[in-house]
């Protein structure tokens, strides 16, 4: 019998307690064909972010992995004041198109501020909700999702930082500023990663060289730009 591409797995609900079932791809489905320099994998069909979060379809929490395992009673009485008692039962557990996947990621970008989850947990949404547009080639909106992601990822640093792997946090702050045209920014962050002697990370050391000398070059091109738009003008008031 040919294996269908996804399967499913049932998770309890952490507030209303019901037993759902939601789906995920199989291993053996997962075939990539590039990744991106910010770590967002593209997919040659079937993409497993589409299935990361897990929707509750009676009540509408939605989580990841990575929430926490408990609710307190403050929280509990904020999410049904704020979702469950406005929800109209849907279902996501089967196969999910980019509008389904965008839906779960957004009602769990709101969870998490509702329940107040750690800030890594919030970043990590924000970044998957870029990665989304850019799947659709919607650049104003994976630009505007990037930004919220690198203010959150920088919050982790500083909060987190001594916990996690601090290379690869630099790494991807310096990566984020660079893709949403903070050069200089981006610049200071990869440098710090090159370094600092502490770092031991090889991988995250080169790949902060790479990028490092990429901005470098970016900053040169806009700069020719701005020199060759400024002779122009003069040029243009001689004449």
């Amino acid at each position: 019998m040919e294996k269908t591409p996804l399967y499913q797995v049932n998770v309890d609900c952490l507030f209303c307690e019901s037993k759902y079932p939601t789906s995920k791809v199989r291993p053996s489905f997962k075939k990539t064909s590039k990744t991106d320099t910010d770590f967002c994998i593209h997919y040659k069909e079937f993409n497993p972010d589409y299935y990361v979060v897990r929707v509750c379809p009676y009540c509408g929490f939605a989580h990841t992995e990575n929430f926490a395992k408990t609710m307190d009673k403050n929280k509990r009485e904020l999410f049904q004041e704020r979702i469950a008692k406005r929800w109209v039962p849907r279902d996501y557990g089967g196969e999910r198109g980019w509008s389904e996947a965008l839906q779960t990621y957004q009602l769990a970008l709101l969870c998490a501020q509702i329940t107040v989850e750690k800030e890594r947990v919030v970043a990590g949404l924000l970044h998957h909700i870029a990665w989304l547009h850019r799947y659709n080639d919607n650049e104003p909106q994976e630009l505007r999702f990037l930004k919220f992601a690198l203010n959150s990822y920088v919050k982790v640093f500083e909060t987190e930082g001594g916990s996690l792997n601090n290379a690869r946090l630099m790494y991807l702050i310096g990566e984020l500023n660079r893709r949403v045209g903070s050069r200089n920014e981006a610049v200071k962050w990869f440098a710090r990663v090159v370094n600092d002697k502490r770092v031991v990370d090889s991988a995250m050391i080169k790949a902060c060289r790479e990028q490092w000398t990429l901005v470098r070059e970016e900053l040169q091109t806009v700069k020719n730009e701005e020199l060759a738009t400024g002779a122009e003008a003069v040029q243009e008031q001689v004449q």
